[in-house]
């Protein structure tokens, strides 16, 4: 079942928007379409030459042994001690959770060689790596989630989010949305649906050096339209490109640095509503979740068969 949605402000204005509230409020009002976990992807601004990187040592559902909290400090002792050697300055390091982190650095090499050698630490998996960019996904709902990680302060410019019922997999952060396109900076993806050519796609961007840390589509669209926009296309023509080469039923939301897109497949089986003005668009799967946001009387409308629609801020 599970819900996405996303907001983009239009006018991000120099303090930005509270992004990281808009869209909890929009997530737990999809809670009955997913209660097992919630994830976010919040684009904060970007400063020069510095990079955010989430990362988690542990999964929220792992078993607490006496030497437990021992491990996860050897590994976050190794995680910094690995971005020291490849030259990155950490500037500051918060405490998440007991398992998950963010770090702000200054690095101006390669992302991929640094997400590879943090990712080489058994039980660590780097969440988001970029300027703006940051994921923070976890089990429980949305109001869960977002006091865990503080994200009621978060301010932005835009945001997309995923509420999941798991079907086809554990419980478990790995398994939870959204994607980073990793190695691509700031790119990120959310999706209702199922793609049926999954594993040829998987198999091809595997053979072109990509990996994946989950068995899900979702991470594969992903990596699928940054490496069509490496190439030297828009976020727009990728994702028509996705019409043609993805198969399946599903509705997906993309962001970048800048923009938010949305496609549906040429069934538009999985639902999506649409408001927009001005200022703000804001999508989701039920309408619900835009009216948890938006104080007055709205317009919404649904993107049609096969649409593919982009925003920029």
């Amino acid at each position: 079942m599970c819900g996405i949605a996303g907001i983009i402000y239009r006018n991000g204005g120099s303090e930005g928007h509270e992004i990281g509230q808009d869209m909890t409020r929009m997530l737990q009002s999809m809670k009955h379409r997913g209660p097992d976990s919630t994830g976010y992807a919040l684009y904060g601004p970007a400063q020069s030459g510095v990079v955010v990187m989430r990362y988690k040592v542990a999964d929220a559902n792992d078993p607490r042994d006496f030497e437990f909290a021992e491990r996860l400090e050897l590994s976050r002792r190794e995680v910094e001690a690995r971005l020291a050697s490849l030259g990155a300055h950490v500037e500051n390091v918060e405490i998440e959770t007991d398992y998950a982190y963010r770090v702000t650095m200054r690095y101006d090499g390669d992302l991929k060689a640094l997400a590879d050698y943090v990712e080489d630490i058994p039980g660590s998996e780097v969440l988001s790596l970029g300027h703006s960019l940051e994921i923070v996904k976890d089990l429980g709902d949305a109001e869960t989630v977002a006091d865990q990680y503080k994200l009621d302060g978060f301010r932005g410019t835009h945001a997309i989010g995923h509420v999941r019922m798991a079907t086809e997999s554990d419980v478990d952060i790995s398994g939870a949305h959204p994607y980073w396109a990793y190695p691509f900076s700031d790119v990120a993806v959310v999706h209702n649906g199922q793609l049926t050519n999954y594993f040829q796609w998987r198999r091809r961007l595997e053979r072109s050096g990509h990996r994946f840390q989950s068995e899900c589509d979702s991470e594969v669209i992903a990596v699928y339209l940054a490496e069509k926009m490496q190439e030297g296309m828009s976020l727009e023509e990728a994702m028509h490109a996705s019409m043609e080469d993805l198969d399946g039923v599903f509705t997906y939301i993309c962001v970048t640095d800048d923009a938010l897109g949305v496609a549906k497949d040429e069934m538009a089986a999985k639902p999506l509503v649409l408001y927009e003005s001005d200022g703000l668009v804001a999508l989701a799967s039920e309408e619900i979740a835009i009216r948890a946001i938006i104080d007055h009387e709205i317009d919404t409308y649904d993107p049609y068969e096969g649409e593919v629609l982009v925003w920029k801020r």
